[in-house]
């Protein structure tokens, strides 16, 4: 472990480079921002990046900044999968359901879900403001609020999206019972039954079921585990088949974990208004960004009003509230009614209570204490999985969020691997939940919110040895 400050932050900024964080050729963050980031001097930074250079690994360019020379290590990344096919019917929902009753079973360690820290301490102010609002305002908390939502969490909701990029008016945002119903209400808005709507691939299971339960096509788009959606096949796909929505999560993907670069993310508006498609983008996890500042949302390049934007609470603070929000541009009244059809409205105390939380600044505070441990326990889980996996396990290198894509040996089926585990009380996702075709069945999701712990890591031991014991039954 590095002794001094300098070396502890040019140690953290090879094991980025290294795993693909940032890649060759690529920008690295001004002196100023570093130091920031790390809460260290400029001159610690300075003497960090001279150390980089003199190891090969950036080179200074007048006037520019510090560049990634080169690419050092990108073993550990997945391949990409295949161009895309045809659409295809939705039909996962069984096996999603099997993994749903596994993990009510009691005292299992649940690895496979995408569940914030429940337990920081930055957590407790909103927990005040629950009691202290339910307190203050008694029954009124018990009635139905606004069709589009309180119109407070609107007015915050606006406010914090000027960190993506986005310069929203309150009336343009619509509060839903989470990023799920978001999702599904715009969904339903824009399509029909029959309609193909094309996803990067590997996508979130969420995702999965509400084009199922909408009668609805997919094509899947490949995605780069470091790029994301892959520019070329999306273009092929918008040419040969009639594409009616575009479902992506450019920012801190579930389940990957990739941020796509900024340079891509016009370009994706560009195909949008080309081929006259609707653009859903899922920026749920997008706050939770190890980047700084966090990436532009694929809305803010918008100048139609064909994107409609889909985030929530749920990865930031907690599921259990129920509360997402959803910025429909164009298809406000369409998505509007799909809302009061779907739920009528969101539950009204706890809309009030993350309001209270966002104006008093503690949902920033929480924000950087999660960023920082999440950052942590990717890094804890990454150094795990390497060490106890079996030999030629890859994995992403997530620029964000809580969750890991693993890609186990070929001959590694992850549904199987799933049902040894419960037996041991863990539980994974295996890859087949995050697609509608036969890939990614020696794929999983991983989840690292709760690293470094005794628990996980034995857990991803067990998970080990029992991937290696399925080698050799072969």
């Amino acid at each position: 472990m590095a002794n001094k400050l300098y070396e502890q932050v040019a140690d953290e900024l090879i094991t980025r480079i290294e795993g693909g964080y940032y890649t060759s050729g690529q920008r690295l963050p001004s002196i100023r921002v570093l130091a920031q980031e790390h809460n260290v001097s400029i001159s610690t930074v300075q003497e960090a990046y001279r150390i980089l250079e003199e190891r090969g690994f950036t080179e200074v360019r007048p006037k520019s900044g510090h560049f990634v020379r080169a690419r050092h290590h990108t073993a550990h990344l997945p391949e990409v999968s295949s161009l895309p096919q045809r659409p295809v019917e939705v039909s996962v929902w069984r096996n999603i359901l099997d993994m749903l009753n596994a993990d009510e079973a009691e005292n299992m360690l649940n690895l496979g879900w995408a569940i914030p820290d429940l337990h920081s301490p930055t957590l407790k102010p909103l927990s005040r403001d629950l009691n202290d609002i339910n307190r203050r305002l008694g029954l009124r908390c018990l009635s139905y609020d606004y069709v589009r939502g309180n119109e407070e969490l609107r007015r915050q909701i606006a406010r914090l999206g000027v960190d993506s990029g986005l310069q929203l008016h309150p009336d343009e945002i619509l509060v839903t019972s989470g990023c799920q119903e978001a999702l599904a209400c715009s969904l339903r808005a824009v399509t029909k039954p029959g309609d193909i709507v094309a996803v990067d691939s590997p996508f979130y299971f969420g995702a999965v079921q509400t084009i199922e339960a909408s009668g609805l096509k997919a094509i899947e788009i490949p995605s780069h585990p470091e790029t994301g959606t892959s520019l070329e096949a999306l273009e092929l796909a918008l040419a040969q088949w009639p594409v009616k929505v575009l479902v992506l999560t450019p920012t801190c993907n579930n389940p990957m974990g990739y941020s796509m670069p900024e340079e891509h993310r016009p370009k994706i508006i560009e195909l949008c208004n080309q081929h006259d498609i609707v653009l859903i983008e899922d920026d749920i996890y997008g706050d939770l960004s190890f980047q700084y500042p966090r990436p532009r949302s694929l809305k803010s390049y918008d100048t139609e009003g064909r994107v409609i934007l889909c985030s929530s609470f749920s990865k930031t603070l907690a599921p259990g509230l129920r509360v997402g929000w959803v910025a429909p541009g164009r298809y406000l009244d369409q998505v509007l009614h799909m809302k009061y059809v779907s739920s009528i409205s969101t539950p009204t105390l706890p809309q009030m209570a993350i309001a209270e939380f966002i104006s008093q600044g503690a949902y920033e505070r929480h924000l950087r204490k999660m960023r920082a441990n999440y950052q942590r326990g990717r890094d804890v889980m990454m150094d795990l999985i390497q060490r106890y996996f079996p030999e030629g396990t890859r994995m992403t290198y997530p620029q964000g969020g809580f969750v890991i894509w693993v890609v186990m040996p070929k001959t590694i089926n992850t549904m199987e691997l799933n049902r040894r585990a419960n037996s041991f009380g863990i539980s994974i996702a295996p890859g087949e939940l995050f697609t509608t075709s036969n890939k990614y069945k020696n794929q999983m999701r991983l989840n690292y919110t709760h690293c470094p712990s005794t628990e996980v890591e034995e857990a991803i031991r067990t998970l080990g040895r029992l991937s290696k014991e399925m080698l050799q039954e072969q």
